[in-house]
């Protein structure tokens, strides 16, 4: 493959005319988008072997888009009509492909980024990849927050005799028929995947350690969370949030009762302060509330052929699946501290802000805001490049 309007030396040191772009999933691929559109030329590396690594790689098969796809569509492109309210993983994958197709991005693959620092004397970015070292004049951090799975610290995990995984390595539940398989985690991911093992007839126990709202995906026929970022446009947030507790109290009840205890604060305000997302349901409750999925404590230490519980009672288990999340590894490589925090990967900065740091570098997709976080991201990184690229 060629890459044109690239200054090569012999030393294997790459110069690039506008921005370099780390990383090929939504949020690269967007801010590639936006950057084209403005007649800005621009450079993509990416780590994987495809574009969409994580999409592609690392997702359980049952997986759709937790919101409606007028939200979750890159710039310039919506999804395809005939597409569903909420598209599956395979229907967004190919809207990624296609995304790409439009926009004539072409990512370098199999270039792992190994450090990445400024150079104030020369006023450009110094990015040494697996292949090349790049110099830019601006650098764009688009790996995401969801680059490395997150693995607990708990006592006896090596003693386990059974099968551990995370959840980039689970696809479907066809292999579990009849086992009893623990899920360690329940945000959104470890509420799908039990209920994708109860219905391949698993017997599934899931670990509910923290407080969290569960709420419905719909209300009134709408997306809750659509539906909320519109009320919240109009209404207080504390009193959206009362309306969101409200609407789960009735669809749910009182979920204390089987081992989920909601936060004293709202959903949203919890998002806004910590970053944490409310679980949307997809049909788990209901699992729950009949006794297919059960609630248990929180795990005291793993024990060669199951787990013993807080509280001293212990259970054997065949399989154990950590929904335990991910996090980024920009700290590991970036050598500049006061952009990405090294205690959780993400933007020093708060949002609306976290997207431009010091000296032409920026990120797309740390906002913690999803897919339409990522749009609003690669946008205003684009405006702000190509005011410097005119001048």
């Amino acid at each position: 493959m060629v890459y044109p309007n690239l200054m090569k030396s012999k030393s294997n040191c790459i110069q690039i005319p506008g921005p370099l772009i780390i990383g090929a999933g939504p949020s690269g691929l967007a801010a590639a988008a936006c950057l084209r559109r403005k007649g800005v030329p621009f450079f993509i590396v990416e780590k994987e072997s495809c574009l969409a690594s994580l999409w592609k790689l690392k997702t359980y098969d049952r997986l759709k888009l937790h919101l409606p796809k007028e939200f979750c569509q890159l710039p310039y492109l919506p999804f395809p009509q005939e597409f569903p309210a909420y598209p599956t993983k395979q229907q967004f994958i190919t809207y990624l492909e296609a995304y790409a197709n439009q926009f004539s991005i072409t990512p370098r693959y199999g270039e792992g980024v190994q450090w990445a620092h400024y150079d104030p004397a020369k006023r450009l970015w110094h990015v040494r990849a697996d292949k090349a070292v790049y110099l830019c004049r601006w650098l764009i951090i688009a790996t995401g927050e969801n680059a490395v799975p997150v693995l607990p610290n708990i006592a006896g995990l090596q003693d386990f005799g059974g099968r551990i995984l995370h959840t980039s390595e689970y696809k479907n539940g066809d292999e579990y028929r009849g086992r009893k398989v623990l899920v360690v985690g329940c945000g959104n991911s470890g509420m799908e995947i039990s209920l994708d093992l109860c219905n391949y007839d698993a017997q599934v126990s899931l670990v509910v350690r923290h407080e969290l709202h569960v709420l419905p995906k719909e209300m009134l026929g709408k997306s809750t969370i659509a539906l909320s970022m519109h009320l919240i446009k109009w209404l207080p947030l504390r009193f959206v949030d009362w309306l969101l507790i409200l609407s789960s109290w009735l669809i749910h009840g009182d979920t204390s009762r089987r081992g989920i205890v909601r936060p004293k604060t709202g959903p949203l305000q919890l998002k806004e302060a910590t970053g944490r997302t409310p679980v949307l349901d997809v049909g788990s409750m209901a699992k729950i509330n009949t006794g297919e999925i059960k609630v248990v404590r929180g795990i005291k230490k793993f024990i060669p052929k199951g787990v013993e519980f807080e509280g001293g009672r212990t259970e054997g288990f065949d399989t154990v699946i950590l929904a335990t999340g991910y996090r980024s590894n920009v700290a590991s490589w970036l050598k500049e501290e006061d952009f990405i925090s090294e205690k959780d990967g993400n933007s020093q900065n708060t949002f609306p802000k976290g997207w431009k740091g010091e000296n032409g570098i920026y990120s797309v997709g740390f906002s913690r805001q999803g897919l339409l976080g990522i749009s609003i991201d690669a946008q205003r990184v684009a405006e702000d490049i190509v005011g410097q690229w005119k001048s």
